[in-house]
């Protein structure tokens, strides 16, 4: 796994350096984020293995089981990036550093009531598909008001998922609607962009790409028993 996994990591490196340089941007202006979802927790120690730091998870208790084997690898930082029901966001909070789908004040106050203090980002649904989650533009202002109310939570940023294409150029207006809102609201950070579209992203203003497919190749879900 180590050597695809850092062939694949090298490519990804490429890909981003140049169109970092297309843009004028600089490395560090990107965090490369490993979506690690339905791989074993050796994915993660051997990514980790390589110089990566900062993971992705969809799902808390999909992440329960993996985090007794990663948590104490050094500088580790884990984002949760599915959809969390308020009901889970204890748990949550105990095992994730940035919840990146913050989509409401009743979930914002509920991670703030664990006080734990945590990193998050409010995630924006710009699609009209009813599978995608996230606040409507128009709500942003008050639950950016709400966040910025509670002191275990600090808010560092948007997230966003446009609608599936192969063809990434269709990922850019949601792309640009996503930093029209950012700096209309004073906010630096944008997670943004997987592995088909990050070039796009990167153009668009990306501070977070979140990677899987690219690193770890297509997932499998598990067989069932």
């Amino acid at each position: 796994m180590e050597e695809t996994l850092k062939d694949n990591l090298n490519r990804v490196e490429e890909r981003l350096a140049r169109i970092l340089a297309r843009c004028g941007r600089r490395r560090e202006e990107v965090l490369l984020l490993a979506v690690t979802k339905v791989f074993p927790y050796q994915a993660i120690e051997a990514a980790h293995a390589l110089g990566l730091r900062e993971f992705a998870e969809n799902y808390v208790q999909e992440f329960e089981g993996k985090h007794p084997y990663v948590k104490d690898l050094p500088g580790v930082r884990f984002h949760l990036i599915g959809h969390l029901q308020s009901n889970k966001s204890r748990r949550a909070s105990e095992l994730f550093d940035v919840i990146e789908t913050v989509d409401s004040s009743k979930l914002a106050r509920r991670l703030n009531e664990t006080e734990r203090r945590l990193e998050v980002m409010l995630e924006v649904k710009l699609s009209p598909e009813g599978s995608k989650s996230g606040a409507a533009p128009e709500d942003l202002p008050q639950l950016i008001e709400t966040v910025r109310g509670c002191g275990n939570v600090r808010l560092t940023g948007l997230m966003t998922m446009p609608p599936w294409s192969e063809n990434p150029e269709e990922s850019r207006p949601y792309f640009r609607r996503l930093k029209e809102l950012a700096v209309r609201h004073g906010l630096p950070g944008l997670s943004m962009g997987m592995s088909h579209d990050f070039e796009v992203a990167v153009e668009e203003g990306s501070t977070c790409i979140r990677i899987g497919t690219a690193l770890f190749g297509r997932r499998r879900k598990p067989e069932a028993a």
